[in-house]
This record gives structure tokens, C-alpha cells and sequence, in this order.
């Protein structure tokens, strides 16, 4: 179940998956998908199915289908280091989607914007939208209200007795909101939030206000 937000009076959807998408020009915003960290645990031995590689693409299949959008933002770390075999999974993704990509980089993009290009995806370090502006890294700046990812954020939730649960979350302050990872096996950050912060938790395929008051 999805969350309707407004940002600057303007609409927003937040999704299960980590998707976040803007309504009035139907722009999807996905962080840190970090494709190719699968082969790359696998090829360094870890005990990860094979089916895992083939998760991020069923998901970003699921998203897009959802909300049809005309671009799609990636927010960085869209793979999660140098070229293996998930590159040529991504080609053939890429190819039958008939909406615009931007990938505004991170800190693992470490492969040649060209490669990119040559796929018809615009390569950049932000993107500005007034009064909005997109970047990887959370940033300031007067006048604009910025979304970004990198940091995987997630909440600790208190139930009964010693009880908690860590989610992963949308984490929004006045002038910033912070995606969460939208790929599998990337970890997350715990966040700490003032009162005047909103948490929107992903729980059970469901996308939930979180309280301030019911969070550590």
C-alpha cells in the first residue's frame, strides 16, 4: 500500500519498494539499487542464490508498471562497482523501457558515464527542478528542497517490553527528504529523528506514518 504526501504543495506517492513518485510530471525516483553487488558477493564466494540477481530487476519491473512514469531519476549508486554480467542484464532491461532515465551518481558509480550514454541514459551529478533539486548525498541549500539517498535509511521501532523492530524508511526534515535503498542486500543506516522529522516506514509491503513518539 502506497502514501500520499505533499512537498511544496505538490503531490507525492511514496511506494513499498523505496520508489518515490511525483505525480504532476510523472517522475519516479529510485535510490541505490546497487546493481551487480550480488555477482559481486557471489564472485567472492558468499552463499547468495542466483536467483537473488534477477530480484532488483523483477522489482523495477513491478514499480514502473505501477506508476508508468516518463522519467525516471536514479538518486546513485545504481550499481555497486565495476562491470560484471548484471551490466548485460541491465542492457537488455534498459532497451524495452520507453520511459527517460537520468542517473545523477554516487559515490559506487564508478563505471564510465559513456557506457551509460551509449544506453541512452543522461548521466549528471544533480538535478534541480525548482523549488526541488536531486542529488545522492543529502545536501542544503537555500531555497530548495532536496531528496536524495546513499545513506539506506531505516527507523527502530519500540513495542512491548525490551521489543524493537528496525525498518527501513523514508526519513523527511524541512528541507530535505532521504530515499531509502531500493536495492536487495544493501544494508541499512539507522536514523535518529527530531521531533519535528517524519519517519515513513516500510513494513509488510505497506508504507506507514510513523509517530515520533513511538520511535527510539
Amino acid at each position: 500500500m502506497t502514501l500520499s504526501v505533499t512537498i511544496h504543495n505538490e503531490p507525492f506517492i511514496l511506494h513499498p519498494s523505496g520508489a518515490l513518485f511525483w505525480d504532476n510530471p510523472k517522475i519516479l525516483l529510485i535510490s541505490d539499487v546497487h546493481l551487480g553487488k550480488v555477482s559481486h558477493f557471489r564472485k567472492s564466494g558468499a552463499a547468495v542464490p542466483q536467483a537473488a540477481i534477477l530480484r532488483n530487476f523483477d522489482m523495477l519491473d513491478q514499480v514502473l508498471a505501477f506508476f508508468n512514469p516518463r522519467e525516471v531519476y536514479f538518486l546513485g549508486d545504481l550499481f555497486h562497482s565495476y562491470l560484471n554480467k548484471e551490466w548485460h542484464l541491465f542492457e537488455n532491461w534498459i532497451g524495452k523501457q520507453s520511459a527517460r532515465f537520468t542517473l545523477i551518481t554516487g559515490n559506487h558509480d564508478i563505471i564510465s558515464p559513456l557506457k551509460f550514454e551509449l544506453l541512452g541514459i543522461r548521466v549528471c551529478r544533480e538535478m534541480r527542478n525548482k523549488p526541488f533539486f536531486f542529488t545522492h548525498h543529502p545536501a542544503e541549500q537555500e531555497g530548495y528542497f532536496n531528496f536524495s539517498g546513499h545513506l539506506h535509511p531505516a527507523v527502530r521501532l519500540k513495542g512491548m517490553g525490551r521489543q524493537s523492530l528496525r525498518l527501513p524508511c523514508f526519513f523527511r526534515n524541512k528541507t530535505q527528504m532521504i530515499l531509502p535503498a531500493f536495492g536487495e542486500f544493501t544494508g541499512s543506516h539507522v536514523l535518529s529523528p527530531g521531533k519535528k522529522d517524519q519517519v515513513y516506514a516500510i513494513a509488510s509491503n505497506e508504507v506507514i506514518d510513523v509517530s515520533p513518539t513511538t520511535i527510539i
